[in-house]
């Protein structure tokens, strides 16, 4: 949700993902997101700072409440009805996550936001996304990037870099390809859930891999 090099909320960015989600609302899908904090703080970077780790961590998920409440109001002005559910308490601003709760919204139709990581340090919000949607009983995942897929190696750093369309959960975890970190990987092979790494800054990507279009890579 912002700029390259500039830390903090990009309205426009936000305004983008927003209207790609209220346009995925019109083919009538049951849709949670988890929201990350990285445009603001990174837990692990943060140790650099000389911040405890456990702290640096808690950083992290309260970012993640930012940036949710964030789109929480973006998308309610364009007609979206959300439920923002956060893993960390933070008084009455946003919902405590109740997996019941989640399952009610998502019948209901709104848009589910989930926020707050794991509640716990020492995990990623990708391990954050792969938890909720076991728990919601999702059927795919979309994981938003830069880049428009899986790489053998880093595209940003090596021109020759080679894309995958399809690979196996086995072969990012042997290759250690960094797509998503090896728990949340660990998570969707031994529950069978695939996952689709695409660029979120394409508009209509998540679109088109809603309904069935090769877009990104599939991890299965």
């Amino acid at each position: 949700m912002t700029k390259e090099g500039r830390a903090g909320i990009e309205p426009a960015a936000l305004r983008g993902v927003a209207e790609e989600i209220r346009e995925l609302k019109e083919l009538k899908i049951e849709m949670a997101l988890v929201v990350g904090g990285g445009n603001l703080i990174r837990g692990a970077q943060a140790t650099d700072d000389d911040i405890e780790r456990v702290t640096a961590d808690q950083l992290g998920m309260l970012t993640t409440i930012m940036n949710g409440l964030a789109l929480r109001d973006v998308l309610e002005k364009r007609g979206v009805s959300t439920s923002v559910q956060s893993a960390v308490a933070v008084g009455d601003m946003v919902t405590s996550y109740v997996r019941a709760n989640s399952l009610r919204d998502l019948q209901e139709g709104k848009v589910v936001i989930f926020v707050g990581g794991t509640g716990n340090p020492y995990f990623t919000t990708d391990t954050a996304a792969s938890l909720r949607a076991l728990e919601i009983g999702a059927e795919i995942i979309l994981k938003a990037t830069k880049v428009d897929g899986v790489y053998d190696s880093d595209p940003l750093e090596n021109s020759a870099a080679v894309k995958f369309d399809q690979i196996s959960y086995q072969e990012v975890l042997q290759r250690r390809l960094r797509v998503m970190d090896a728990t949340a990987i660990s998570l969707c092979m031994d529950h069978k859930l695939p996952l689709v790494v695409f660029n979120i800054g394409v508009q209509g990507n998540m679109r088109r891999i809603i309904l069935g279009e090769q877009e990104g890579t599939l991890i299965s």
